[in-house]
């Protein structure tokens, strides 16, 4: 390493956040990178360790000490070769991945990590201030005519590797734009979307047609779509929320969190919101059941909206304040986390199940609760009542949506309702189908999205050039 002494030198310093007061104010990022030189100092911490555990952390493999040194060094472009060689997409990750490689890092262990998500934010961000990042359109064509379904990370990792060697992509997208995910779920106060815009442009010109507003299932018939290319790639989001079924459930005020998240979205870009019905957070009371970021985006979202309070219940219990490092290092670790969401105003309840939505006139007015235990079975008289207007259900996806596409397709699904697809080879049970992403391994992080749509296509590839010996 350039610095082998770095990390008994320099302290971990990381990105800052502008004061909650001026951000809820708006819907842009708040976050205040750090300097050239003190990216620089950050990136000399990273140890010559011997085995970098944080290669295991990060799905898709970044070789984080590799650009930590090239950074030290002031070698920015190398920097940027090397981190783009494992992730088409590091502006992304660099905003909204947890960093489970920092759980990784060696210097985790005296919880002293190197700043790695800030420092590869850094580089990319970098990479595109001095116009380093270009179309790679391939030199050849293949002839091959390949479809993605789903312009969310994993479809769109998938479009650019396999346009870039040549093959003509096609990218069916239900919405008006691209992005997933990224583009409707995640809050613009986490990811601005014209980060997404820049990168559906660059794929654009390597090639990429994108179909928007076309709804493979219900827009444009299965059997169609897999007669008219070489091999399809199910690359849509696990969209099936998990649903809480008590009494009061059907009450006007509670809503999942993925019909209240993307309305907001469409808003601040102008976007229709495709609903007669507008969710908002205004002058209410609000209550965002599941403790997960979801739940985290809802909480920031509703501040922003001027929510008279928020109020967020987690039915596991509280997590310890640190990990048990001996025991969970060098894997992700159980502790409670703190989003810069409930720092700009909201309370935090745990070990708490909902029994009941309250109601008058049809419409939501309070939940009965009641403390369970950490085997979740409820704490005799521990039982209360939360007074609600707006009840944003945020409890996760438990898999993709059956109804049109895979229905249609007859692809064989897993006990968890995934598409079935071999680990190696991404294929499905259908000939020239393949999944990747949540659509094939379930709800899941940005970051593993992109490996999968990676990988995927270099499987797809491999099929499409005639190699046999594939795995099924």
């Amino acid at each position: 390493m350039g610095k082998v002494t770095g990390f008994l030198e320099v302290d971990r310093q990381d990105r800052k956040y502008k004061p909650a007061a001026d951000r809820i104010r708006h819907y842009d990022e708040f976050v205040i990178p750090l300097s050239e030189e003190a990216t620089r100092n950050q990136a000399a911490r990273c140890m010559d360790c011997g085995i970098p555990f944080c290669h295991n952390g990060c799905p898709v493999n970044n070789q984080i000490p590799d650009w930590n040194d090239l950074v030290y060094n002031g070698d920015w472009r190398r920097a940027l070769a090397n981190l783009h060689s494992t992730n088409n997409f590091p502006e992304f990750t660099g905003r909204v991945c947890p960093a489970p490689c920092e759980a990784s890092c060696t210097l985790n262990l005296v919880d002293q990590p190197v700043t790695i998500k800030t420092i590869e934010c850094s580089i990319v961000d970098r990479g595109f201030e001095a116009g380093w990042i270009a179309p790679e359109p391939p030199k050849t064509k293949t002839g091959k005519r390949v479809a993605v379904v789903g312009a969310g990370p994993a479809g769109l990792a998938a479009a650019q590797q396999l346009a870039r060697v040549g093959h003509d992509v096609h990218v069916y997208e239900k919405f008006a734009k691209a992005g997933g995910l990224l583009r409707y779920g995640i809050p613009d106060f986490k990811m601005e979307k014209h980060l997404i815009d820049r990168r559906v442009a660059q794929l654009e010109a390597e090639g990429v047609a994108f179909h928007y507003n076309v709804h493979v299932g219900v827009d444009l018939e299965t059997e169609k779509l897999v007669a008219e290319h070489d091999a399809v790639v199910l690359a849509g989001g696990a969209e099936q929320p998990r649903d809480l079924p008590i009494p009061g459930r059907d009450l006007r005020g509670v809503h999942f969190a993925m019909d209240f998240l993307p309305q907001q979205n469409r808003r601040v870009s102008g976007e229709p919101l495709v609903t007669n019905e507008p969710i908002l957070a205004s002058g209410k009371h609000v209550v965002v059941i599941g403790g997960g970021d979801t739940g985290s985006d809802c909480i920031g979202t509703s501040v922003r909206q001027g929510a008279l309070s928020v109020t967020q219940l987690e039915i596991m219990p509280r997590p310890p304040e640190k990990e048990a490092k001996l025991v969970t290092w060098p894997d992700w670790p159980l502790k409670l986390r703190t989003s810069s969401s409930h720092d700009e105003g909201s309370t935090r309840e745990f070990a708490v199940m909902t029994r009941e939505f309250i109601g008058a006139d049809g419409a939501v007015t309070g939940l009965r609760c009641e403390r369970v235990d950490g085997k979740l079975a409820a704490i005799p008289g521990s039982e209360f009542t939360l007074k609600a207007d707006l009840v944003l259900l945020a409890m996760g996806f438990v898999s993709p949506v059956r109804e049109g596409l895979l229905e249609k397709l007859a692809v064989t699904l897993d006990p968890r309702g995934n598409v079935a697809a071999d680990v190696k080879s991404y294929r499905s049970s259908r000939e020239k189908v393949f999944a990747c992403g949540d659509m094939r391994r379930g709800q899941s992080l940005v970051v593993w999205a992109i490996r999968e749509g990676r990988q995927c296509a270099a499987s797809v590839d491999a099929f499409l050039m005639g190699e046999t010996n594939l795995p099924r």
